[in-house]
């Protein structure tokens, strides 16, 4: 006989507790394989999918798309068969215990021992699945579709897949046939009678839950509890993207403007190691940290994000352009794992590519300071006593004032403009 097991949300890892049902990528009666991704969750970190260890037939799902569940809560049912069934519980059992299990953190993927598995899973089918437990939530079928990426689609634009007529076989709803949708204006919303007056202060309210309200409280709490300052400086970045076009034509990887503004943090910080620190407040001690784990601000659809590149401080320009390159496009996509969206020590924030030439960031707690860079442009300069046209840029630093004085923050700024001004001076640190 057929044996229910109960899928629980997994525990998230990152000190996290709870998360939002943003789509579930399975219905009621559907047949799924060990490690299949089966709902959509965001979190405070990120939004990522959430695999189920068992394999079997889905008898119940709770919670609709916007609930939020904490850790432990039931995600859904799966009826398993004698041999998925002892499969399915030795699954969960070794999790615990083996990095290579099926059962994982969430965003951490899986490994050797899924294949395993696999193998192993007999898929029951729908006419076997037993009366589903009380209270769950009912799905209408599932929609064909021919890829995620037809589904990330629709959703990012609001359409209803249920309302799609399918182009492909059978129904098959296609990306040409989204992209279609898009272009469609929808139609004119019936006029409604006035009901009277309308009460004060009504308007949109956006809740500040998942990672509006993750960044919200970060904010919120730097504004509390770090005493900030700022600091700018303009200076002629004409030599750096001259040396930067050189890279570029000599062949190999694309040097960014970003990955070099990152290098010459890493050696700046390395001269100022003050900044790249936290404050203890309950043991009242300022903690110097001795790697560098670069954040940098990346705005997406979902709001701002500050990925982390780790060990910044041991890579060079390609490596950091590279892996810049790698959490930016998981940052657009919505893939980020927690864990890299958390743990820097320094950030980065490139708002020139806003058009904005200056800015007073918030710190990103609890982090000590934050270089922010302006827009590069033309403008009128002194150079060698003349009046020229320079590229110039504007890059303050924001600092906890706990840490280090003016003196300090200026010399880092200073060194930070010299190195934007005469790329020779990174050499040293070659």
């Amino acid at each position: 006989m057929p044996k229910v097991l109960e899928f629980k949300l997994p525990d998230l890892g990152e000190g996290l507790t709870e998360a939002e049902i943003v789509r579930w990528l399975v219905a009621v009666g559907d047949v799924v394989a060990v490690d299949q991704p089966v709902v959509e969750v965001e979190t405070a970190k990120a939004m990522v999918e959430v695999p189920c260890p068992y394999g079997g037939v889905v008898t119940a799902r709770f919670g609709e798309e916007g609930t939020e569940l904490p850790v432990g809560a039931p995600l859904l049912t799966v009826a398993v068969g004698p041999v998925q069934e002892e499969d399915a519980v030795e699954e969960a059992e070794s999790s615990a215990y083996s990095e290579d299990s099926g059962n994982v953190l969430v965003g951490y993927g899986t490994a050797a021992a899924t294949t395993r598995r696999r193998s192993r899973v007999r898929p029951m089918t729908p006419a076997a699945v037993p009366v589903a437990p009380p209270a769950p939530v009912e799905a209408a079928g599932p929609v064909p579709v021919i890829s995620p990426l037809v589904r990330r689609l629709a959703r990012e634009h609001g359409l209803d897949l249920r309302e799609l007529r399918g182009s492909g076989p059978e129904g098959l709803i296609l990306r040409a046939d989204v992209e279609t949708a898009m272009r469609t204006p929808a139609p004119a919303p019936a006029p409604v009678a006035p009901a009277g007056p309308a009460p004060a202060l009504a308007g949109e309210r956006i809740a500040l839950k998942g990672i509006r309200g993750a960044v919200a409280d970060k904010l919120s709490r730097s504004r509390t509890e770090i005493p900030d300052a700022t600091c700018w400086v303009d200076a002629d970045a004409t030599e750096l993207m001259a040396a930067r076009a050189a890279m570029n034509a000599a062949g190999g990887p694309k040097a960014s403007v970003l990955a070099l503004l990152a290098r010459i943090c890493t050696a700046a910080l390395a001269r100022f190691p003050e900044l790249n620190s936290t404050v203890d407040m309950a043991a009242r001690e300022i903690v110097r940290l001795p790697e560098v784990h670069l954040g940098f601000a990346a705005q997406t659809e979902r709001g701002l994000v500050v990925p982390v590149v780790r060990d910044a401080h041991t890579r060079n320009v390609d490596s950091l352009g590279a892996e810049l390159a790698r959490l930016t496009e998981a940052a657009r996509t919505g893939t980020l794992t927690p864990a890299q969206l958390t743990g820097g020590t320094f950030t980065l924030n490139n708002y020139g590519v806003f058009g904005v030439d200056g800015s007073t960031p918030i710190i990103n707690h609890p982090e000590a300071a934050m270089l922010g860079v302006g827009r590069i442009i033309p403008k009128p300069w002194v150079y060698e006593g003349e009046l020229a046209v320079r590229q110039v840029v504007q890059l303050s630093l924001t600092f906890d004032h706990r840490v280090c004085d003016g003196g300090t923050a200026g010399g880092f700024l200073r060194y930070v403009a010299d190195c934007v001004e005469h790329p020779a001076v990174l050499l040293r640190t070659l």
